[in-house]
C-alpha cells in the first residue's frame, strides 16, 4: 500500500531521511546510515516501550513518512519480550554522527511480530504481513497523565549555588512537583541540607552543603536515576500551603476576587495536583494578608487610619475606641466632612438606620446612617463599626450622629427618622432625637410579615395600604387583607399604623417607605464587610469618594430647573392637570373637580386635601391645575432639595484620598494627637467559628403554625418537661 502513515502518539511522524535502511531486530538497537541528519519523533520524554518482533527487514525510501495510528485509552500488551525501553536516561538506541531522537508525548508502540515493511520501486511504502498489525498504548500505572522531565528551569545539578538554604528546599520542592515524586528530608540544619525521594527503594538521593563565609548553598552530590517511577496518586507532599500562595500570587494581586475554586482548578491543569479547598483558601489568605496586611494589623493600625482621615479630610468625624482593661477594640466611628456638609446644607431630613454583619475574621457589625438626596439616591452619612449588635452600641453610636449634627447646625432640623424600631435602636433615637419622628421601615415590617403568612397577594396588599395616601383608602386596603385573612388583618392592626402607614405617619418622608440601605450597598458592601477592618473602611471611602465625583459631574449636565425625578414627577402632574376643573375661592384658595372627586388646594401653605403635596414635596395634579389657572410658576413651589442647584451643593464638597500605610507614620509625625497614635488597640475576642455557618431552616408548614405549649407534670408549670425541670423538690 502506498503513502501510509504511521502515527505516533497526537500526530507525530516518523521522518528518515534517504536512501536508508532501518533494521528492527530481535533485541537490536535502531541502526541508521552515516552522513544524513535524522528525527526520529515518538512523544515526550516519559518512559515510553518499543516491542519489536523477530528480526525483519525494513526498507524506507527518499522523503517518505510513516505514521501508524494510536489509541490513548487502549490497553498495555505484556505479551512480549522484546522491549527496547526508552527513559530520560538510557535510551536503547545508537545513532551514528548527526541523528537526533525526540520524544514528545506519553504514547509506547507496539508492533506485532512477522511485520514486515518493505518500499516498493515507487518509493511508496508497502505493508506486507503474515498477520495484522497491532497498534497499542502502553499506559503506565500513573493515575494522571504527568510528565517525568523537568522544566529546564527545574533542573538540577551538582554545583548549582543557592542563596541560602532556603532558596535551596524551595528549588528542590519546585523540582519534585514538576518531575511528580515526592521527597523526604533526611537532614536540614544551617550548614547543610540533605534529602531522599520518598518511595521505598528508590536510590534517587540529593546533597548540598554550604560554601565557607557566605550563605550560599552548593549542591554537592546527586544520586541518580529515579527507580520508583514516580508518584501514583494525584496529590503532593511538598504541594503546601506556601506553594500555593506562591503559585498564584500574581494572578490575585491582580485579581484579588479570583476564588479557592478557581485556584484548584488552575492548579490541576498547570500541574497536575488535585488539592483540597481548604488548602486553596489558606494559600488565599496568605498571599491577601500579604497584600492588604493581616486582620490582626487592621485594628493595630486603627488610631494611624482615625488620624490620617482627619488630616486628609479637614471637618470629618473618625474615632476608635477600645475596652480599658484589656485594649481589645469596641467601637469606630466615621463620617466624613463632604457627607456631613452635604447633609446638613442640602439634604432632606431623614436618616435612614440599619446595620449588616461582617464577614471578617473576627465578626463584629457594620452600623449605618444614610441620608437621601434630591434625586431619591442613598446619601452615607455615617459609620460606625462595634464588636457585636447591641443595646449599648446602639445608643453610643446615635449619640455619636446627635453630637455630629449638633455641632455642624445652628438649629437641628426635626429629623424623620426609619428603622426596624429593635429595642436598642428606639431608645436611642428617644435619648438623642426626641423629637424625632421614628417611624418603621418597610422592609424590615413586610419580611416580618412574609415570613408569618408566606402570601404574596397579602404582602403586596400591604405594601399598598402602606402607600395609601388617605385614611380611607387605607382601611380598604386593610379590609381586603382581612377578606384573605382574619389572622394577617389582625397582625397588621397590632402594629400602630402611626409608626409605617403614609395616610398615618405624622413626619414627612418624602414618599421614601424605607431606607433599603444595605440592598442599595449590597453590590460593594458585602465585598469590603470580609476585609480587615482598615482596608474595609478605605473600600467604602474610596466608593463614597467615587459616588461624590460621579454625580457632581452628572449634574453639571443638567439643564432643567429640578432633578430629573423631580422633573418626571412634575411632568406627569402637568398631563394629568389638564383635564381638571378649577374654580378659585380667593387668592390662595382653590378648589379642583376632577372624575375622582374633588379636592380644596391652598397653594400659601402648600397643601392639598390629597395630601400628595405635603408628603412628597412636590405639587400633585391638583395643585399644578390651580398654579397653572393664576399663572404660577410650578417649578417655584417645590422644595428646594429637588433643584438642581441644591443637588450639586449636596456633592459640592470632596471625598479626599488617604495615603498608603508605609507613609502614615511621617506625615503623622508633629501633630497634636500623637499620644492617641501610640495607643494598642488589640482584636475583639468575638472569633468566626470555623466551618460552614449553620442556618436556621424553617419548613414552609411551620410558618404561622402556633407552638404547642409544654407542661412540666412535676411542678405544674409551663414553658418545660419534667426531665428539665429545676423546681426544688
Amino acid at each position: 500500500m502506498a503513502n501510509h502513515d504511521l502515527v505516533l502518539g497526537q500526530d507525530h511522524r516518523l521522518a528518515l531521511g534517504h536512501t536508508h535502511d532501518l533494521v528492527l531486530g530481535h533485541r537490536h538497537n535502531f541502526v541508521l546510515g552515516p552522513t544524513h541528519d535524522h528525527e526520529l519523533g515518538i512523544g515526550h520524554s516519559h518512559d515510553h516501550k518499543l516491542a519489536l518482533g523477530h528480526p525483519h527487514d525494513h526498507d524506507y525510501n527518499h522523503n517518505k513518512e510513516s505514521v501508524l495510528a494510536q489509541s490513548h485509552d487502549s490497553e498495555p500488551d505484556h505479551d512480549h519480550d522484546h522491549d527496547l525501553g526508552l527513559t530520560t536516561h538510557n535510551h536503547g538506541l545508537d545513532m551514528d554522527e548527526s541523528h537526533e531522537i525526540d520524544i514528545e508525548d506519553n504514547h509506547d508502540l507496539a508492533v506485532d511480530q512477522n511485520l514486515e515493511l518493505a518500499m516498493d520501486q515507487n518509493q511508496e511504502l508497502a505493508i506486507q504481513s503474515g498477520q495484522d498489525i497491532t497498534s497499542q498504548a502502553l499506559v503506565t500505572p500513573v493515575l494522571q497523565n504527568r510528565a517525568l522531565v523537568a522544566n529546564p528551569n527545574y533542573e538540577l545539578a551538582v554545583g548549582q549555588e543557592f542563596p541560602d538554604v532556603k532558596s535551596c528546599r524551595r528549588a528542590l520542592r519546585d523540582a519534585a512537583i514538576a518531575l511528580h515524586f515526592e521527597i523526604q528530608t533526611v537532614k536540614s540544619d544551617r550548614t547543610r541540607f540533605t534529602a531522599k525521594c520518598a518511595s521505598e527503594g528508590c536510590s534517587w538521593r540529593i546533597h548540598a552543603a554550604k560554601l565557607p563565609g557566605v550563605p550560599t548553598f552548593s549542591i554537592r552530590t546527586i544520586h541518580e536515576p529515579h527507580t520508583c517511577g514516580g508518584i501514583t496518586h494525584l496529590g503532593h507532599q511538598q504541594a503546601s500551603v506556601q506553594w500555593v500562595a506562591n503559585s498564584v500570587e500574581e494572578r490575585l494581586r491582580e485579581n484579588p476576587n479570583y476564588k479557592p475554586k478557581e485556584i484548584l482548578e488552575e492548579i490541576h491543569r498547570i500541574h497536575g495536583i488535585t488539592l483540597s479547598y481548604k488548602q486553596a483558601w489558606r494559600g488565599k489568605e496568605r498571599i491577601m494578608a500579604a497584600v492588604r496586611g493581616s486582620f490582626e494589623e487592621g485594628y493595630r493600625l486603627l488610631p494611624q487610619y482615625c488620624d490620617q482621615v482627619k488630616r486628609t479630610n479637614p471637618g470629618s468625624i473618625a474615632s476608635v475606641y477600645c475596652n480599658p482593661t484589656d485594649s481589645c477594640f469596641q467601637r469606630l466611628f466615621v463620617s466624613f466632612h463632604a457627607s456631613i456638609y452635604g447633609f446638613v446644607n442640602a439634604c432632606r431630613p431623614l436618616i435612614g438606620l440599619d446595620r449588616t454583619l461582617l464577614k471578617s475574621k473576627y465578626l463584629g457589625t457594620l452600623l449605618f446612617a444614610t441620608g437621601f438626596d434630591g434625586d431619591g439616591a442613598l446619601f452615607p452619612l455615617a459609620f460606625g463599626v462595634v464588636d457585636e449588635e447591641s443595646d449599648d452600641n446602639w445608643m453610643w453610636f446615635l449619640s455619636e450622629l446627635h453630637n455630629l449634627l449638633e455641632v455642624n447646625t445652628e438649629n437641628m432640623p426635626r429629623l424623620t427618622i426609619l428603622s426596624d424600631r429593635q429595642k436598642g435602636v428606639v431608645d436611642g433615637v428617644e435619648a438623642n432625637f426626641p423629637t424625632a419622628f421614628h417611624g418603621f421601615c418597610m422592609r424590615h415590617l413586610s419580611e416580618s410579615f412574609r415570613k408569618e403568612f408566606n402570601n404574596t397577594m397579602l404582602v403586596n396588599l400591604l405594601w399598598e395600604a402602606a402607600h395609601a395616601l388617605t385614611v380611607i383608602e387605607f382601611e380598604a386596603k386593610i379590609l381586603e387583607i382581612e377578606e384573605i385573612s382574619r389572622e394577617a388583618a389582625y397582625w397588621i392592626r397590632r402594629v400602630p399604623p402611626r409608626l409605617w402607614a403614609t395616610a398615618y405617619f405624622e413626619g414627612t418622608r418624602f414618599g421614601h417607605l424605607t431606607a433599603n440601605i444595605v440592598e442599595s450597598l449590597n453590590c460593594w458592601i458585602l465585598e469590603a464587610s470580609g476585609l480587615p477592618i482598615v482596608q474595609m473602611m478605605e473600600c467604602i471611602r474610596r466608593q463614597l469618594m467615587t459616588w461624590f465625583n460621579e454625580r457632581r459631574e452628572m449634574s453639571m449636565q443638567w439643564s432643567t430647573i429640578l432633578v430629573p425625578n423631580a422633573e418626571r414627577r412634575v411632568s406627569e402632574a402637568l398631563e394629568c392637570a389638564r383635564s381638571f376643573q378649577v374654580l378659585r375661592a380667593n387668592e390662595a384658595e382653590f378648589e379642583v373637580i376632577s372624575h375622582e372627586g374633588t379636592n380644596i388646594v391652598d397653594i400659601r401653605n402648600r397643601c392639598c386635601l390629597c395630601r400628595g403635596w405635603q408628603l412628597y414635596g412636590l405639587p400633585c395634579a391638583h395643585a399644578v391645575a390651580a398654579l397653572l389657572s393664576c399663572r404660577q410658576n410650578v417649578h417655584r413651589f417645590t422644595e428646594s432639595c429637588f433643584t438642581v442647584a441644591t443637588y450639586r451643593k449636596t456633592y459640592s464638597q470632596t471625598i479626599h484620598p488617604v495615603p498608603d500605610k508605609s507613609l502614615w507614620k511621617e506625615l503623622s509625625e508633629g501633630t497634636q494627637n500623637g499620644g492617641n497614635l501610640d495607643m494598642l488597640i488589640n482584636p475583639p475576642k468575638s472569633l468566626r467559628p470555623p466551618g460552614r455557618p449553620r442556618k436556621k431552616r424553617v419548613r414552609a408548614e411551620d410558618r404561622g403554625r402556633v407552638k404547642r405549649v409544654v407542661h412540666c407534670s412535676r411542678c405544674n408549670q409551663t414553658g418545660h418537661f419534667r426531665t428539665t425541670c429545676a423546681a426544688p423538690i
